[in-house]
C-alpha cells in the first residue's frame, strides 16, 4: 500500500506540467488528498486539495488560477496540473493522503495516512 508521485521535471518559463499521485493497493475515493511542495531552503507549503466528495480548494494565495487539481475515474489517481511555470515554482512536489475518517478536511496540519515520495519540478530556461 503507497502512494507515488510522478511527472516532474525540467520545464522553460511559461510551460505547463501535469504531475501524478497514483495509489497502488487501495483506492482513494474514501481519502483526501493534498499535494504539497517544498522550495530549497523553505518551509513545506500546501498547493492544493481534492477531497472524497470530489471538492476541490487550492491552498496557495498566490495561486492566480495555475492550479488545477483533479481525480480519474477509477479513483486512482490525482492529478495536479500546473500552467505559466515560473522559476519560483521549482521545489519537490509531495502527495499526501487522508482518511475521510477524520473528517479534518483539507486541513494541511494535520496527520496524514500515506505520503508520496515527492518528484522535483525545476523551472529554468
Amino acid at each position: 500500500v503507497q502512494l507515488q508521485a510522478s511527472g516532474g521535471g525540467l520545464v522553460q518559463p511559461g510551460g505547463t506540467l501535469r504531475l501524478s499521485c497514483t495509489s497502488f493497493g487501495f483506492t482513494l475515493d474514501d481519502y483526501d488528498i493534498v499535494w504539497f511542495r517544498q522550495a530549497p531552503g523553505k518551509e513545506r507549503e500546501g498547493v492544493a486539495c481534492i477531497r472524497w466528495s470530489g471538492e476541490r480548494t487550492n491552498l496557495l494565495d498566490s495561486a492566480e488560477g495555475r492550479f488545477t487539481i483533479s481525480r480519474d475515474n477509477a479513483k486512482t489517481t490525482v492529478y495536479l496540473q500546473i500552467d505559466s511555470l515560473n522559476p519560483e515554482d521549482t521545489a519537490v512536489y509531495f502527495c499526501a493522503a487522508r482518511s475521510r475518517r477524520y473528517a479534518t478536511g483539507c486541513s494541511v496540519s494535520r496527520r496524514f495516512d500515506y505520503w508520496g515520495q515527492g518528484t522535483q519540478v525545476t523551472v529554468s530556461s
